[in-house]
């Protein structure tokens, strides 16, 4: 068997996770010296340059990045099994996830997994972008780009976007429109999402990277068209949009798992029609892994969390 000096990999790891030799020497209780020559040890007997390194800048070699694909996750395998083997029934893993989906679904559900599901830790990576999917970054993702190599997913939401507004900004859209002889005097169960273009539309930047994109799409889908002076409110974040929308400053879109309106007091879903974006949010992990306790775990949790939520 002809392998590598293991004691290097454990510092290969480290320095190729925090992207620092001085960071992974701190990490480990070793000097940056020492951690230098693990490395060069390594190349050595691999015959291959792992690292580039320009300056302070340091990256991956192709041949780094193949290398760690396969060192990380046999890590941290190794590192399962003495935990076990050591009489711990505690399991860590961590799950990156979107920030506005861990902020406003996941976190105020987990302390519920923490109670049925105490020997799981569960150690949160907010994502601002959708990576590519390795066990460097987590070992299951919450995810739009689900479909990779060697990972396999379930669906746990498809995503719609639908407009809101603050109860007293809808009461004040329901008088203008009786004043105009639209609406009758009842609660409309519809509205023409035309009649939309006569308030302040507040457009969140981060839903399809473009001012306005949302509502331009949203027109779209209703079979509409946004007029080039459509009163627009630009925001960079729909968090921002929604908290505007709260503070009766118009009408924004938003979807299931930032704004349940059914147990918001606040906000109100107009009764015109959801946009379905394109977007699926699966749950993946490495097919490798499918069979962890842990891992079937917390993916039958955020199955019955997902339909819970009438996703």
């Amino acid at each position: 068997m002809s392998l590598p000096p293991l004691k290097t990999l454990p510092a290969f790891e480290a320095v190729a996770r925090l992207n620092s030799f001085s960071l992974a020497a701190g990490e480990m209780n070793l000097t940056q010296s020492a951690i230098s020559h693990q490395i060069r040890a390594l190349e050595d007997s691999l015959g291959e340059e792992l690292f580039v390194r320009a300056g302070r800048k340091l990256s991956l070699t192709e041949a780094g990045e193949q290398f760690l694909e396969a060192v990380a996750p046999a890590l941290a395998q190794i590192e399962r099994a003495a935990v076990r083997l050591r009489g711990s029934s505690d399991e860590r893993l961590r799950l990156a996830v979107p920030s506005s989906l861990a902020v406003c679904w996941l976190i105020p559900r987990l302390p519920q997994f923490q109670r049925q599901h105490p020997g799981i830790e569960i150690d949160l990576e907010m994502l601002s972008d959708m990576p590519h999917m390795s066990d460097r970054i987590a070992d299951c993702f919450l995810t739009v780009r689900y479909r990779q190599r060697g990972y396999q997913s379930q669906r746990l939401y498809v995503e719609q976007l639908f407009a809101i507004c603050s109860r007293p900004y809808w009461q004040q859209m329901q008088k203008r429109l009786r004043e105009e002889k639209l609406l009758a005097d009842d609660e409309p169960r519809s509205l023409d999402p035309g009649w939309l273009l006569r308030y302040r539309l507040l457009s969140a930047a981060s839903l399809f990277d473009r001012p306005g994109e949302d509502w331009r799409r949203w027109f779209a889908a209703a079979g509409a068209e946004l007029p080039t002076d459509a009163r627009l409110h630009h925001f960079s974040h729909m968090l921002l949009a929604h908290e505007a929308a709260r503070h009766d400053q118009g009408i924004a879109l938003a979807n299931d798992y930032m704004i349940d309106t059914a147990a918001d007091p606040d906000l109100v879903r107009l009764p015109v029609p959801p946009m379905a974006t394109g977007d699926e949010f699966h749950l993946a992990y490495k097919t490798s892994r499918r069979n962890e306790a842990a891992i079937r775990a917390l993916a039958a949790w955020l199955e019955e969390q997902a339909a819970r939520s009438g996703w």
